[in-house]
């Protein structure tokens, strides 16, 4: 049985770490970008300073690669952004005999701009960003399609 690899993507405030709950519910090992960045003592400023973001990424990237090694099923919540950083969790999947799949959550960009915009910085998923922070990241988010590879696209809840 080979483990499964989920990649949850989306702007800031789409709903994301709500599914990972699920996921983890559902026996999934979580790794999740927002998580590593408050571990790591980044809990104001966003977006992350350039090598903080490096170290962050590398950081998750390690993570995963270890729980795929230990044979666990993964979820990642991160934005995964851009269809470049999906082809790399991809190929990171297939190189340890993952399953990959992209769960896009698709919220309408006032119902997550409204959710960024109540956050108030108490935990590692309330990450507080700045109107014109969450908006560009937001309007720079890359849509996933299907013919990147397996693909659910769910409503932001």
């Amino acid at each position: 049985m080979h483990p499964r690899l989920v990649l949850l993507c989306g702007p800031a405030g789409a709903g994301k770490s709500t599914y990972a709950r699920r996921y983890a519910a559902a026996g999934y090992a979580v790794a999740a970008v927002d998580e590593l960045a408050w571990a790591a003592a980044h809990t104001a400023a966003h977006p992350l300073p350039d090598d903080v973001a490096r170290r962050v990424a590398a950081d998750l990237r390690s993570r995963v690669e270890r729980l795929l090694d230990e044979g666990r099923d993964v979820v990642v919540d991160s934005s995964f952004w851009s269809r470049a950083s999906r082809d790399e969790y991809r190929a990171l999947g297939s190189a340890r005999g993952a399953d990959t799949l992209v769960v896009y959550v698709d919220t309408p960009r006032d119902v997550a701009l409204a959710r960024v915009a109540a956050r108030a910085g108490a935990h590692a998923h309330d990450v507080v960003l700045t109107p014109e922070v969450a908006s560009a990241y937001h309007d720079g988010f890359e849509v996933p399609t299907a013919d990147e590879g397996p693909l659910e696209v769910h409503p932001g809840q």
